[in-house]
């Protein structure tokens, strides 16, 4: 277990390949969405609004990575588009109901797809249980570091 001794080790690079991982899956998004005129921050809020229509607009934002200056003006921006139904949660002041028109499920299904088929071509190589597999991991190592202060 040389390898992980504290004493003298170098970092195995891991850091940086998920670096180079991140930044080319951005990228590969960004190709599979501009055919759709939408943003990587778009898909990521519709399918957040999908899932859980109740959020405030600091919670959208820290969910796809953004000030909430920008969270609100992508809210906006889908509003005006009709991919969404925004409405005052009637117990809470700060928090927006959001739902999914017709037009944004639409929206999300094509996205969905085209993600879909982004990460069948990028795990091709690793077996349906590598996959469970890697899966886990990275949520795990995502919950540690997140458990780091």
């Amino acid at each position: 277990m040389d390898n992980f001794s504290k004493e003298n080790r170098q970092p195995f690079g891991i850091t940086y390949l998920i670096g180079r991982l991140d930044r080319t899956l951005k990228y590969q998004f960004r190709q599979l969405l501009n055919p759709l005129e939408l943003t990587l921050g778009q898909y990521t809020a519709l399918s957040i609004f999908h899932s859980s229509g109740k959020l405030s607009n600091a919670k959208l934002a820290e969910r796809i990575m953004v000030s909430p200056q920008a969270a609100n003006e992508l809210v906006k921006v889908m509003d005006k588009n009709g991919w969404i139904m925004r409405k005052p949660d009637p117990q809470h002041g700060r928090i927006i109901n959001i739902s999914l028109t017709t037009e944004g499920k639409r929206l999300l299904k094509l996205c969905n797809k085209a993600a879909a088929n982004l990460e069948d071509r990028m795990l091709s190589h690793l077996t349906p249980d590598e996959v469970t597999d890697l899966h886990i991991q990275l949520r795990s190592t995502l919950r540690l570091l997140k458990s780091v202060d």
